[in-house]
């Protein structure tokens, strides 16, 4: 019996490409939360979020099954471009930007950032005051402004990352990303909202 465990993705990957459907299984286990919480902060819908996390597994399924997946150590970043593409696959269908009102389970309040920090009860409503602005700030940013910052800030990537899974230039990347960030100051000067921390 195999260690899924000790197997890394591209391991799993090659698995599943050699008939083991278990690997698959593994792979769907590890990969399905960091996944879909990408999809569903760039198209800010559920039921959206949900249509394009199955067609990205389904995609997965195809290229692996064709042998168009090769192990280069990055299986999650292939599976993240995929669902890039099927994301902007739908956009291109509806012609224009599909703007969708939050709710209350479309929001960072999962990243909880005010959990990283011990500090007393007023500085926690100050920060968690201030994540909430940027949030709210991010949420109106363009869509591809807003998947920049959150593979920059929320997945840890670096630009030459994001460009490869978005399918852009690093400067095209950078480039979204000093817009992203001039909008927010924008956005913070205009409704005189202060994004300071406190410690």
């Amino acid at each position: 019996m195999k260690n899924y465990d000790s197997m890394t993705d591209e391991m799993l990957a090659l698995c599943y490409v050699g008939g083991d459907n278990r690997a698959f299984d593994e792979l769907l286990t590890r990969n399905q939360q960091k996944l879909y919480s990408y999809i569903l902060f760039v198209v800010r819908d559920t039921e959206l979020a949900n249509d394009v996390f199955q067609d990205t597994f389904v995609k997965v399924i195809t290229k692996l099954q064709e042998g168009k997946y090769t192990d280069s150590g990055k299986f999650s970043f292939w599976l993240t471009r995929i669902a890039h593409n099927i994301i902007m696959d739908s956009y291109r269908q509806h012609k224009s930007e599909h703007i969708v009102e939050p709710t209350e389970d479309n929001d960072l309040s999962n990243l909880r950032s005010e959990d990283l920090m011990d500090i007393n009860r007023e500085n926690e409503f100050v920060n968690a005051q201030v994540m909430n602005d940027v949030r709210n700030m991010m949420d109106a940013l363009p869509t591809p402004q807003r998947e920049v910052v959150y593979m920059r800030f929320y997945q840890d990537l670096s630009f030459k990352e994001i460009a490869e899974m978005t399918g852009v230039s690093i400067n095209t990347s950078l480039g979204r990303m000093r817009y992203a960030l001039i909008n927010m100051r924008r956005m913070a000067k205009e409704h005189n909202i202060q994004l300071n921390l406190e410690i």
